[in-house]
């Protein structure tokens, strides 16, 4: 099913962070989990999202083709949550392979069932944020279920499609040596995993939350330092992975 109009948060450019080279990075509304990290709450609800139509999203990527090409890079979509409007994000692939554009999906994996097979095709790579390893921890730092990222994780690389993990280190709630150890060993098993990111828990949110009135969950938990950084990275290194 096509779908032409969807809700979008913004979008912006970003260099590193969001794939190879520098990156349209479209920001859909609407997200089913409650990451107790989030940095960007004002994304939750779809409700808050403008009504955008494919065209119109194209039309401002077209803006800036040239300049994203050149510099080795591409269009990424996140959010948000963006297989929450599956159909919107296949158009805007589909678009973006026909204009010769490098594609990349940002995604927790726990809507992976919604993503068919020619979505998939046409992302050239999948930011996949594995939020924790431990069944319970995730539940309890996202609201939602591990067991449907697993899935997704394994069906992308029975696809072939290219994986960079994502992985959120926050002191307390995602240091534990045993479940990262664990996840090391489950991501060594896949053959499409061309790196893991530890990206260090932080507050550059929290201005959001008191704007919308709303509880910040860890403003009081500590931000990583650089040794339990780089222990955790060494922990997947171990297992043979590239880990930045």
């Amino acid at each position: 099913m096509t779908v032409n109009t969807g809700r979008v948060h913004s979008w912006d450019l970003s260099t590193g962070v969001d794939g190879p080279g520098t990156r349209f990075v479209l920001f859909v509304s609407g997200c089913p989990l409650r990451c107790l990290y989030c940095a960007n709450p004002d994304t939750w609800h779809l409700r808050d999202g403008k009504p955008t139509t494919v065209d119109e999203v194209m039309a401002e990527i077209d803006k800036y083709r040239a300049f994203v090409t050149t510099a080795g890079g591409g269009v990424t979509i996140t959010g948000g949550e963006p297989l929450l409007q599956s159909a919107f994000t296949a158009e805007i692939f589909r678009r973006c392979k026909e204009a010769g554009l490098h594609t990349a999906l940002d995604t927790s994996g726990f809507l992976g069932a919604r993503a068919d097979d020619a979505l998939l095709a046409d992302a050239d790579l999948v930011l996949l944020d594995i939020k924790s390893f431990d069944i319970g921890t995730y539940r309890k730092l996202t609201g939602g279920e591990l067991a449907p990222t697993l899935s997704f994780a394994t069906r992308l690389d029975r696809l072939g499609v290219p994986v960079w993990i994502r992985y959120v280190l926050v002191p307390g709630w995602t240091d534990d040596e045993t479940a990262v150890d664990a996840l090391g060993a489950f991501l060594a098993g896949l053959r499409n995993v061309e790196r893991v990111e530890v990206l260090p828990f932080h507050k550059l949110g929290t201005h959001k939350y008191d704007a919308l009135g709303i509880p910040v969950p860890l403003r009081d938990t500590p931000v990583p330092d650089l040794a339990l950084t780089e222990r955790v990275r060494e922990q997947f290194r171990e297992h043979g992975l590239r880990s930045f």
